[in-house]
């Protein structure tokens, strides 16, 4: 028996513009940098993570920059929206004025399976909704940076529902109950809402049906969703179960502030990711995501890397 799966872990995506995007989540979205390291399967190439106060596991939007990337596109056979999560509907209607105020795209306020939702989009269309928590009893969430610009009572602090969107509806709702152990709670024409661990905003998927023209990655566009285990024992359970049923994974990955085990299901990369040792093991709380953090295996590399990636600055202390 495989322990199941507890809730979102991560979601990354890819970003035209490393410094950008740091302005866009800082400043605005009010989410804290915890990470400013390298993409480990391509070194000269940043991976950022924004999360809560303490980069607690699922709370983190992460990103690789790939310079020179071209644009994605959207549609069908992709990751289509990212979800983040406030505390309350009043949080939205502080979010709204606040992109308002910073001339972010938005579409207003919206009602979505009984919720208060407001999607909105980053500068290279990146798109996103945040959710409100206000009736949610499902897994817990993060706690809101304490020095942000949001004040913490309206920031966000934990990842909300990810959108999935595919052509091939049914076998890829299958797979989510049968492989993961995701139940659908609500189902409308060409739409399910599935939850898994302890539910609500934190451990939901919002799968839509859609079958006209493919997406293409590129910045604008989500990479991978991770999903959280507990911990190095349950991910090799996990591994077993993949084999078992024939499905193709990357084997236990090291990531070292998390181990991650990756498959593909048709298009969709998902990726199993530990909720430990999280980000806090390598700078003091003071100053995390200020510097270039290299995981021990690349420490030796760090003059050929630093000279690769372009700098940006990220010291706020």
């Amino acid at each position: 028996m495989t322990d199941g799966l507890l809730g979102i872990h991560h979601v990354t995506a890819i970003t035209d513009d490393a410094a950008r995007n740091y302005k866009f989540f800082t400043e605005v979205l009010g989410m804290r940098l915890v990470k400013k390291t390298v993409n480990q399967d391509d070194i000269q190439t940043y991976h950022t993570f924004f999360a809560d106060d303490v980069g607690s596991p699922g709370t983190d939007v992460t990103f690789f920059d790939f310079p020179n990337i071209p644009k994605g596109r959207r549609g069908t056979n992709s990751i289509s929206r990212i979800g983040l999560r406030v505390p309350n509907d009043a949080a939205l209607e502080y979010y709204q004025n606040r992109f308002e105020e910073f001339g972010v795209k938005n579409d207003g306020i919206q009602e979505l399976f009984g919720k208060k939702v407001l999607p909105f989009e980053e500068a290279d269309g990146q798109r996103f909704q945040l959710f409100s928590d206000e009736n949610d009893d499902g897994v817990a969430p993060g706690t809101p940076w304490k020095n942000g610009p949001v004040p913490e009572e309206k920031a966000v602090y934990g990842l909300g529902p990810i959108e999935i969107t595919v052509s091939y509806f049914d076998d890829f709702k299958k797979l989510l109950g049968d492989v993961y152990k995701m139940k659908p709670i609500r189902e409308e024409e060409n739409v399910t809402l599935l939850e898994v661990g302890d539910g609500g905003n934190g451990g939901q998927v919002i799968l839509r049906k859609d079958e006209t023209s493919p997406a293409r990655q590129g910045h604008g566009e989500v990479h991978h969703v991770s999903f959280r285990v507990k911990d190095h024992d349950t991910l090799k359970q996990w591994e077993e179960k993949y084999n078992e049923l024939g499905m193709g994974h990357s084997g236990n990955v090291n990531r070292f502030y998390f181990e991650a085990l990756y498959t593909r299901i048709g298009d969709i990369l998902v990726e199993l990711s530990t909720d430990g040792p999280g980000f806090m093991g390598d700078e003091p709380y003071e100053t995390l995501g200020e510097s270039l953090s290299l995981p021990p295996f690349l420490e030796s590399q760090r003059e050929q890397i630093e000279a690769k990636v372009r700098p940006f600055n990220t010291k706020r202390s």
